[in-house]
């Protein structure tokens, strides 16, 4: 594969690219690539190790998920090709091999790292933001404790746990931070509550409190660390990342 510069990582004004290097039509098209695109993140899909040597000049690339079993590679040797040729790239290995064996020599070999097959998405897009933080992107920091990633993708715990966030908890999440350790009332969240929170007659109370609670629960399960959001009854919530 020919060289080139470094991926810069996108920065905050664009999503982080991902190429996604799997044989397997549909999980490929219908599972994978839907999933993490939901969770804001730039998916090239690719069948072969030809079409990501010519997409690698082309595109901001910045993380490769492949596959070890490839109609005209295998992952073990494109991995070692990446890591020599775009040592600033991060690099997934999603595999149905499962054996270790085959961790370590994907690791050893230059994978960043290693993931079994079935993997929830959840999982895979908190590995790929977690490994996009440790290469260069550096997230909103709360003094001590928890941080946001600059374009609200994904939560990191004081832990070092990670959860990516879907469409409807980034927002919910984003304008907690913008006013992090202030009151946000429940009708300014209301009021700036994206479509699919509404009704026909207007903003949706009790779907607003449902993905709180199940925000809530969500990171708790993540990341083993409850969310610093306190509820002011009848008024709205505080976040206090800061501890």
């Amino acid at each position: 594969m020919p060289t080139d510069p470094s991926p810069d990582h996108g920065g905050a004004d664009r999503p982080l690219c991902v190429a996604l290097l799997e044989d397997d039509d549909v999980l490929r098209d219908r599972v994978l690539v839907p999933g993490l695109r939901r969770h804001g993140l730039d998916v090239r899909p690719l069948r072969t190790a030809a079409a990501l040597a010519a997409l690698l000049p082309q595109a901001p690339v910045d993380i490769v998920v492949l596959d070890i079993g490839l109609p005209d590679s295998d992952g073990f040797t494109v991995t070692q090709s990446l890591q020599a040729a775009h040592p600033g790239l991060g690099i997934v290995i999603l595999s149905g091999r499962g054996e270790p064996p085959d961790r370590l020599r994907g690791l050893s070999g230059g994978a960043d790292a290693y993931l079994v097959k079935p993997v929830e998405i959840d999982i895979l897009a908190a590995t790929i933001f977690s490994l996009a933080r440790r290469l260069s992107r550096t997230p909103q920091v709360a003094d001590e404790g928890w941080q946001l990633q600059p374009d609200g993708w994904c939560l990191f715990a004081p832990n070092g746990q990670s959860m990516a966030l879907t469409g409807s908890e980034r927002h919910v999440l984003q304008m907690l931070w913008a006013q992090r350790d202030r009151l946000v009332t429940r009708e300014a969240m209301l009021d700036a509550a994206p479509g699919r929170a509404r009704d026909e007659s207007g903003a949706d109370p009790h779907r607003l409190d449902v993905l709180l609670h199940r925000l809530r629960r969500k990171v708790l399960d993540r990341t083993g660390l409850a969310l610093p959001l306190d509820a002011v009854r009848g008024e709205g919530y505080v976040l206090r990342p800061g501890g």
